[in-house]
């Protein structure tokens, strides 16, 4: 069952025979021989595909359920499916018992195929499994850090020779992270060891937290295949990676605040995380080589602990991040977390707490997609306020990368692009 859910779903061999199939279908409810069927047939696509149009434009600009823009890609699925669905109704009528068997098996066929393309044209979820919100990681075993173990002066990089057994890629897994502090009901977090921690005698090595969007999965795939990358050009060096999940299982946007109605989200990432990070992996023990990283939900999770934690953390990468707690449904929130407190919920919202303060060394990365206008005024507005902070700011917009996996995977690029050096895991 495992290996099923770790179909490739949104591989280009699946696509393109879940493309024939579906194709096959269409033309076998198509081609009729009798000259009063194709006016009819080609009349339900068409009307069936501007009620697909219309439903869209509904979705995306009426009730901006997303909250981001949709592609010609999306689009073009969505009215395909719509009208193909058209094809299936009428279809029903008038027709033999084999062709109308035809028809209802064509539903889901439609429906599946359309569903495959956009969420490739999302880029987000690779697996089955992932689709479905189910992971198929396998615990991974963890060796006890050593207290005693000493760490060198400079940069890692200057002191680490890697072994020739070190494996050429990194490992990832799962690991149920207790939420003794908090009582936060969270799901197992995913977790990267990359090729240096796998060794024999494995360095300490920089930490690196992620929170993924919402809905969302705390999947490690994305950042062990950007740590991958670097971690080959640079003797298996990279941060060790634990993909945290802020959301729960009934992915609520949570604020990653502190409430009753959400639970203790922030106490769970701040102190349970962190604390059994020091207990598990081998890292240093120091906020410069400490990360707090998010893609949207979660950047902004990322940049409100930066801020309320500096201490703890010498280091954020907000990729496409939201500007401030719940901005999606700022009235819903105001209302049902604040009691209808304006000042209370301004005082959570990180433009806010950095007002007056002071961050020198606190290195920050904001990447929003170019195409994503919503994100990329969140991210300049909050990387704006940090560099007046007195942060180190890098702000990068990705060409064309909207708010899906392109913006994602490009993000995390950029963030390791400027922190290697930094973690000193690069010149």
């Amino acid at each position: 069952m495992n290996d099923f859910l770790k179909l490739e779903i949104s591989s280009p061999v699946v696509l393109t025979i879940a493309g024939i199939i579906a194709v096959g279908f269409f033309l076998v409810l198509f081609l009729r021989p009798s000259a009063r069927w194709v006016p009819r047939a080609m009349t339900a696509i068409v009307v069936a595909g501007l009620v697909g149009w219309f439903t869209v434009w509904i979705v995306e600009d009426v009730l901006d359920v997303f909250h981001v823009g949709l592609t010609p890609r999306v689009w073009f699925w969505s009215i395909s499916c719509f009208a193909a669905l058209g094809l299936v109704a009428v279809s029903l009528l008038r027709s033999a018992r084999w062709r109308k068997v035809v028809a209802i098996v064509s539903v889901p066929v439609f429906v599946i195929v359309a569903a495959l393309q956009i969420n490739a044209e999302f880029g987000l979820n690779n697996t089955l499994g992932s689709a479905l919100g189910v992971s198929t990681e396998d615990v991974i075993e963890l060796n006890k850090p050593d207290p005693d173990a000493s760490i060198p002066a400079g940069p890692l990089w200057q002191h680490w020779t890697p072994p020739a057994t070190m494996p050429a890629k990194g490992k990832v897994g799962t690991q149920v992270i207790p939420a003794t502090v908090s009582g936060f009901d969270a799901r197992p977090a995913g977790i990267y060891l990359p090729p240096a921690a796998l060794t024999a005698n494995p360095p300490r090595l920089p930490l690196f937290v992620l929170m993924m969007g919402q809905p969302g999965l705390p999947d490690p795939q994305y950042v062990s295949a950007a740590l991958d990358e670097f971690a080959a050009k640079n003797n298996g060096l990279a941060p060790i990676a634990i993909v945290a999940d802020q959301i729960g299982p009934d992915q609520d946007d949570t604020l990653c605040l502190d409430t009753p109605k959400y639970g203790n989200v922030e106490k769970y990432i701040n102190q349970d995380v962190v604390n059994w990070a020091k207990a598990n992996l081998n890292i240093l023990p120091d906020r410069d080589h400490w990360t707090i990283a998010g893609y949207s939900n979660g950047g902004q999770c990322a940049i409100s602990f930066a801020v309320k934690y500096p201490g703890m953390w010498g280091n954020v990468v907000d990729i496409s991040g939201e500007e401030f707690p719940g901005a999606e449904d700022p009235a819903e929130n105001l209302a049902g977390i604040f009691g209808g407190n304006q000042a209370e919920y301004d005082a959570q919202k990180p433009i806010n707490i950095m007002k007056g303060k002071q961050f020198p060394d606190t290195t920050a990365v904001f990447t929003a997609g170019s195409d994503d206008p919503t994100y990329v005024a969140a991210a300049k507005a909050v990387s704006a306020a940090a560099q007046a902070a007195g942060m180190t700011v890098t702000y990068y917009e990705v060409p064309n990368g909207g708010h899906v996996g392109l913006a994602l995977n490009a993000g995390l690029e950029k963030g390791f692009e400027v922190l290697y050096p930094r973690l000193g895991l690069s010149r």
